[in-house]
Formats: structure tokens, sequence, C-alpha cells
């Protein structure tokens, strides 16, 4: 059976998108420097030869460290800006989330920027009034929908124009990092509705900080760097990739740091993480728990040569890269037997897990000793808990509510 490659809906030909700098602040300073005006700017390349082709169905991430060109190139992608060189091509209705109430007019209320930004999106007028009780109730606004959107706090701009974006049926999504806006309720039903976006086979382009939130949504990565792509593909490489890059960027602030690095001898480690899973009580591999329910988490070393005393740690962050739990051999006062060359394992067992419903992502590292020549395997295992909607947050609880019977 011959397997058709769906179509591309996205492609970037040799963007490029210079914008001018300018070094006086004032008018004052402009008029001043007026005959020395060129003195006073200097050119800034965002996106330089940058090329992507995004094909229907995917849910693409956009990665890279702060003015790497990542929310130029949506922006260029979304039509806001246009290319200095080269050429952008889009197939289908496109809804762009780009900056926060982009779109929306101050002086007006929350209802009139509902019909103005679904216009805007490519929404008649009847096709607004036809969705509009869904997006007040999707929004949460309520009884502020009639209020105009400049007392809005951030949170309910946000929820507003995503409500408005998402029921406008597109065929292409950009989201650039309004996802973090909100209470944790409210990111629940956002990623609730990409996930259905996602099985509906709409695509889906992605800017966001969060390395849980890439790796849980994301089938494709791309990842900038001064205005170039310097990968494209794997999501994990792509993380592992932006990872280096911050880590580099860091070390570059320092001088003395970069000539220290460099004269470190550069050598094999001799522990590495190779594998993480995750057991139920019984021992058998799982990725799905309820609250209460015992882990077993097992990671899976390899020793370049045998040593006296070694160590490992792990640490569980929640899909927006929050670490809700971290522990190691050293914190638990226990020693592990020596390990000889070749692969080995070691649990931790978690007695019972209270945590909220949502996905999860391990990370683990191993030493021969606590912070030495660490090695650290990231998102190396990821599980879902299920639950309840008795609370909301990271933790599980059991709550009940008792009423005082005390009082005639």
């Amino acid at each position: 059976m011959v397997s058709i490659e769906p179509p591309e809906v996205v492609r970037v030909e040799n963007v490029s998108k210079t914008f001018v700098v300018r070094k006086d602040n004032s008018l004052k300073d402009r008029v001043i420097g007026f005959r020395r005006h060129r003195k006073h700017r200097r050119d800034y390349t965002a996106v330089d030869g940058v090329s992507l082709s995004i094909r229907a169905g995917t849910t693409v991430g956009l990665l890279g460290a702060n003015g790497s060109g990542k929310s130029t190139l949506l922006k260029m992608i979304g039509g806001i800006l246009t290319p200095d060189t080269g050429e952008v091509f889009t197939r289908g209705r496109l809804a762009a989330l780009l900056e926060l109430g982009a779109g929306f007019h101050p002086e007006l209320s929350g209802r009139e920027n509902v019909y103005l930004n679904a216009a805007i999106l490519g929404l008649s007028r009847a096709e607004t009034d036809e969705r509009y009780d869904e997006i007040v109730r999707f929004s949460g606004i309520g009884e502020f929908i009639d209020n105009e959107v400049k007392f809005y706090s951030s949170g309910m701009y946000m929820r507003l124009a995503f409500a408005v974006a998402v029921h406008t049926d597109p065929d292409i999504l950009l989201v650039d990092e309004v996802l973090a806006v909100g209470d944790e309720a409210f990111q629940r039903k956002c990623m609730d509705k990409i996930r259905s976006f996602q099985k509906e086979g709409r695509t889906i382009i992605l800017v966001s900080h969060s390395a849980g939130q890439i790796a849980e949504l994301c089938d494709t990565a791309f990842v900038l760097k001064d205005g170039e792509v310097v990968h494209a593909g794997d999501v994990r490489e792509g993380l592992s990739a932006m990872r280096d890059i911050m880590e580099g960027k860091r070390i570059g602030e320092s001088a003395e740091a970069e000539r220290a690095a460099r004269q470190q001898p550069v050598r094999a480690q001799s522990l590495t993480v190779t594998k993480i899973e995750t057991l139920d009580a019984s021992g058998r591999v799982a990725t799905t728990f309820h609250p209460g329910d015992a882990m077993i988490l097992r990671i899976h070393v390899n020793a370049a040569e045998g040593a006296e005393q070694w160590t490992t740690g792990f640490s569980i962050d929640n899909s927006s890269g929050q670490m809700v739990i971290a522990s190691n051999t050293e914190r638990l006062d226990a020693t592990l037997p020596p390990i000889s060359a070749g692969d080995h394992f070691m649990d931790y067992r978690i007695g019972a897990l209270h945590l909220g419903p949502g996905e999860f992502f391990i990370n683990a590292n191993t030493s021969p000793t606590i912070d030495v020549d660490t090695h650290v395997l990231w998102q190396g295992a990821r599980f879902r808990m299920t639950g309840g909607e008795g609370n909301l947050g990271v933790v599980e609880a059991a709550i009940a509510v008792e009423n005082d019977t005390s009082r005639p």
C-alpha cells in the first residue's frame, strides 16, 4: 500500500528580515544629531535566509533564545510582517495568536472586539453570530463581555483572544507564547483544544520556552540561532540543541569562564544515562497512572569502566516545564554498590503519586560523585496522570466539604 504524503501548507523560501535600530532615543537627540543621523542607527538582521517546509496535520515547535528571530519568522508566516527577501507561501485559513490582544481596540467592549477580531481572522458577521455564544463560554469572560477591554487583565485579554482564534475554524494556528498567560484551568482548556485540533488534522506552529510543552505537543522542531535555522527535525534533538545554545550563551557571557572551559581536558564521561522507564507496582512497564499509585522509576546506566562509587538523581517536570519533584541518592542517604563496566539499571520506588491530571516528563542523571562529571538525559520518559476534577494544580488531594452541624 502506497502512503500519500500530506500536502505542504507552509513554505518559507530564503526569507530574511532586517530592522533599523535607532540609538537616539528622543526627538531632541534626533534634531541635534540630524546631520549625523547615520551614526545613530544600525541594521539588525532578525531572520537571515531561512527556508523551511511544513506539511498539513503536523505540530511544529519554533525554538530559540530571545532575539533568535523565531517571533519575527512567525509574524512573516502570519502575514503581519513582509520579508525583505524571499517568499512565504501558505495554504488554507490561518489564525494567529502572536501578541496579547492583537486586533483588539481598547475603547470597544469585549462583545464588539469579538466581532472585530473575528472579521480580521476571516469570519463573516453571520458566522460570528453562530459561534458567539460558544466563544464567550470558552473564554469564561462572563458578565465582563460588555465592558471595555482596556479594563481587562492580561489573562482576560488572552482568554478572549484565544477563544476567538480557535473558533474561526483555522487550517493553520500560529501561537506565540500566549499559552503562558492565564490560570491553570484555562491553560489546561487551551491544551485540550490544541490536542483536539491535532486529532482533526490541523496544522499548529508553536513558539514556546517550555521544553515540556514542546515535547508533549510537537512532531517537529526548528531551532533558530542569530536568525538562522541550526536544527530541523526531531523534537528531542531540537531540545538538546536548544540547551546547548543556552549553555553556550551563558558561558560566553564570561570571558574568564570561557578560558577556563577551554583549558579543561576533553574526555568521555565514564557514566551515562541510556534510558528511563516507568513501571507500576508489580514491575510492569506503564505510562498511565492514577492518584495514589506507586511508581518504579528505572534508570538505565552505561559504565565505560568500573567504579567503586556512583550516584543517580531524577526530576519530574509538568507540561509547563515546572519541576514538581526531584531527588537523588545523596538526599536519600543511599549508597549504591560498586558498578562494573557495561550496562546496568537502578530503581527509585515512589510509594504513592499525588499529582494532578496531565502529562509529566522525567529527567535523570548519573555521575561518579554528586555534581562532578554529571551526565543528564533530559525528558527520557513521560507519563500521564489521570484523575478527577476536584482540584486544580500539579498536586492531587482528597478534598471533602463538611458542614458545621453543631449549630442549630
